[in-house]
């Protein structure tokens, strides 16, 4: 299991699978920070979301992609040095500034000639966001320090705040090859430390904002590649449509097949719950009573070990069930407007 990680220091705040196997005397206080994560973590405070959703090979694709997320001129784009674009044909300009064309022909020239190489990517796609009900301004005013802690005067880049949905989010655009000629590499490991900062800089700004691993939280929804994900917001996923149809055939059929990764899940959630219990029998120790009865009402409402399949079953009854009820309210008001004879 991942880590609660202090990004700042690279230290754990706490293992809760690993700190429940731990012997009682090789345990030392949690400290503050601890603290705080468990009681923002079994609080439930709102998870932020850093993630990448790709990225521009050539200067075609990354205007393309400016265009199509400042909606063609009509939002603003803040660039990392204090400027606001708004309007047609700005992204030709930040494309020219950034002299991707340059480092197009840079990029291009060792892959020239060599089949089924890919030039690499000039531009990073970043996403920063956080669950409805969040005030978009702090969204972009934490986004804002993240550039500039992160990027400023090495890598260029710029953003725009999006609000037509429920959960406020910005898209940020990152030069790849800084000015110090090294290109930004981006892994699990760093995703991880950047949600870590984004939510700090959100909490300094008094918005409730936490970043754990979703194990930790017990979540078990099975995360989905982005392009099948933005598929089924669209409601036109083949791929959930088809994994609904076939699951549909085996409730017909009274034949439900589990998938063999449950017993898996159903051994992380035990253990999870084990380390839960042992920070809980801490915090006792330590009189933080009021925070291990915390840890206890999170554990008592942990989410059902569901797989990808029970869950889209659950949501095929549930539908069903729904269907039944409005047939049957319907035919009672049939019944109420029918005249009497």
């Amino acid at each position: 299991m991942k880590r609660l990680i202090d990004a700042r220091e690279g230290r754990p705040w706490i293992d809760p699978v690993s700190y429940g196997r731990r012997s009682p005397g090789a345990r030392g206080r949690l400290g503050p920070a601890a603290y705080e994560a468990i009681a923002r973590t079994t609080a439930r405070a709102p998870e932020v979301m850093v993630k990448v959703t790709g990225g521009g090979r050539s200067v075609g694709k990354v205007r393309d992609s400016i265009d199509y997320f400042h909606r063609q001129g009509e939002l603003e784009i803040e660039t990392d040095d204090g400027f606001r674009l708004r309007g047609k044909g700005v992204e030709k300009e930040l494309v020219k500034d950034w002299e991707l064309q340059l480092e197009s022909w840079r990029a291009r020239t060792p892959y020239s000639g060599k089949p089924g190489r890919r030039s690499p990517r000039l531009v990073h796609n970043l996403m920063f966001s956080m669950p409805a009900g969040t005030p978009p301004q702090k969204v972009l005013a934490a986004v804002r320090k993240f550039g500039t802690e992160k990027f400023a005067g090495n890598h260029r880049y710029a953003m725009v705040l999006h609000t037509d949905q429920k959960h406020p989010h910005v898209h940020m655009w990152v030069k790849v090859m800084g000015d110090n000629g090294r290109k930004l590499r981006i892994d699990k490991a760093t995703l991880r430390a950047w949600r870590h900062d984004f939510a700090k800089y959100l909490r300094e700004l008094g918005v409730a904002a936490n970043a754990t691993d979703r194990v930790t939280r017990g979540v078990t929804k099975p995360q989905k590649l982005d392009g099948i994900y933005r598929a089924n917001m669209r409601k036109d996923s083949h791929h959930m449509i088809g994994r609904a149809e076939r699951v549909g055939s085996e409730l017909l059929k009274g034949d439900l097949k589990i998938e063999p990764a449950k017993s898996q899940m159903m051994k992380t959630r035990e253990a999870l719950r084990s380390g839960w219990l042992a920070i809980g029998e801490q915090l006792k120790s330590e009189g933080r009573f009021a925070l291990a009865d915390q840890v206890k009402a999170f554990l008592r409402n942990l989410p059902e070990v569901r797989t990808e399949k029970e869950g889209i079953a659950a949501a095929i009854l549930e539908r069903a069930r729904q269907a039944s009820i409005g047939e049957s309210l319907n035919q009672v008001k049939e019944r109420e407007v029918r005249p009497s004879r």
